[in-house]
Formats: structure tokens, sequence, C-alpha cells
């Protein structure tokens, strides 16, 4: 897929009221326990300056800021996503510590060395120039500022075919990647990386959520869900094809924290 495409396609799915209908308040596997522990990873410091790349509707940024006392900047590709995520803080009283802007991952509005620490959820994936998505995240990070990166795995040779094509552009399959491939793309940015550990079964756990989110859209707002482009009639073989790749080692759910050398 052309990479102008496949970013419209991940805006307009990752801005759409029928996917926060299913993904809940936080867009990604593990949800907020795992951002919790990504956190705890980074250790962000009150006052330090925090950049989440991909912010969605901004439960992560929030999290930050209360629970950490970062000041934290979140960028999305969805002006969608920037204005729910805007009214989340404002709705929140979080404004003085939480903003959010549109923009592209490839070209980060942000000054070089300005940021502390760089969060980036179930997004990476998705980015189709991922060499030019990691320089611009060792960009903006200070000499030792930190990087956490949570975010879909594959042997990608051996996806099945539910899982390819645009619909697994929308659920960040398509062009997801190895960890040892993320870490090294990571490391050719000029990033060490410092940890890794599995959380496959976050994505397990997603699926059996939205599999019970899709219940119940289906009885309470069949007619809009399929306005918006949810098709009942192929979510249960692609929800399956996701269980077996989980199953079979094909698919699966990493952390990454990776530091800009001081």
């Amino acid at each position: 897929m052309p990479a102008a495409q496949a970013k419209a396609c991940c805006a307009a799915a990752y801005g759409s009221d029928v996917v926060a209908l299913l993904l809940g308040e936080s867009y990604h596997p593990g949800g907020l326990a795992l951002t919790r522990k990504l956190a705890g990873r980074l250790a962000p410091r009150r006052g330090d300056a925090v950049l989440d790349v991909a912010a969605g509707r901004g439960a992560t940024a929030m999290l930050l800021a209360r629970e950490h006392g970062a000041r934290v900047t979140g960028v999305d590709l969805s002006p969608a996503n920037v204005d729910a995520a805007t009214e989340a803080a404002r709705a929140a009283g979080l404004t003085d510590e939480v903003r959010f802007r549109a923009g592209d991952a490839e070209r980060l509005p942000v000054e070089d060395a300005s940021v502390d620490a760089v969060v980036c959820e179930c997004a990476f994936c998705t980015f189709p120039d991922k060499p030019t998505a990691a320089a611009e995240l060792a960009r903006v990070l200070r000499p030792g500022g930190r990087l956490g990166v949570t975010d879909v795995t594959v042997v990608p040779d051996r996806l099945p075919a539910e899982l390819t094509g645009l619909g697994a552009w929308i659920a960040c399959v398509a062009d997801a990647r190895p960890l040892d491939e993320y870490a090294a793309t990571l490391g050719a940015a000029g990033l060490r990386v410092t940890h890794t550990e599995p959380h496959d079964d976050a994505i397990a756990t997603m699926i059996d959520q939205i599999e019970a989110r899709l219940a119940m859209v289906r009885m309470t707002s069949r007619a809009r869900a399929e306005a918006l482009g949810l098709d009942f009639a192929r979510a249960p073989a692609v929800l399956e094809a996701v269980r077996a790749a989980i199953r079979d080692g094909v698919l699966g759910y990493a952390m990454i924290v990776a530091e800009k050398p001081r």
C-alpha cells in the first residue's frame, strides 16, 4: 500500500467513533495497565517533557500527567483524535499539563533535543517509513532521554490472508515487524535498546474484548456501525485468524525501551 494511503487509512480508522467504541479508552493491547508498566520503565520525573506519538484520544498523555507530573505533548495524525483528546484534557482539568497537536510521526512538529521521554504505543508498526520515524523519535530526545514503545510483532511471511490488505492496516498488523527488526531500526537511528519483554497475552485479551464489544454494538447500534464501515459478517473470521496467529507464534505484542546516548 502506498505510504500516503496507509497514513490516511490509519488516521481515518483511529479517529472514528466506531473504533473508540470497540477499543475503549485506550487504543492498544494491555490498555492503561500496560501503559503504567511502560511508564515505570521510563520513570518520568515531575516536570519532565514527554512526547506521546500517535496519542489517540489522550488516555496515555493524561495518565503521565496525573500520575507522574509530566508535561505532555500528544501528537496524532487524526484531527478528530486531537480534538477529542483536547476536550478530554479540558474536562479532566489538565490543560496546563497536557496539550495535543496534529502531526506526522515521520515529520514531528517538535524541536530537536527538546523532550526527556517519548512514548509510542501500538503505532510504530503502522508507520510506512519506519527508519524515518525512528530517526524522528531520536531527534526530539535529549541526550540521555528515553523511548518507550509497545507494539504488535509478527512473522510477516506467515501472516494468514485475513490479516493482510487494507483491513490489516486498520488492525495494526499489515506492516508490523519482528521484535529484533524493531530493535535494529531503533539502533540504526542512534538509540540504544535497553529492555524488551513480551506481552502476547495483552493482544489475546484485547481480541476477547473486541469480540464482546462487537456483540454489544450489534445489538445496540448496528446500523450506525455499518454506516461507519464495520463489517459484522467478516469480523469473526478476522478475530479467529488473530487468535490462531497468536497460538502459532506468528503474532504477538512486545515492549521496547531505548535511550539516546549522552
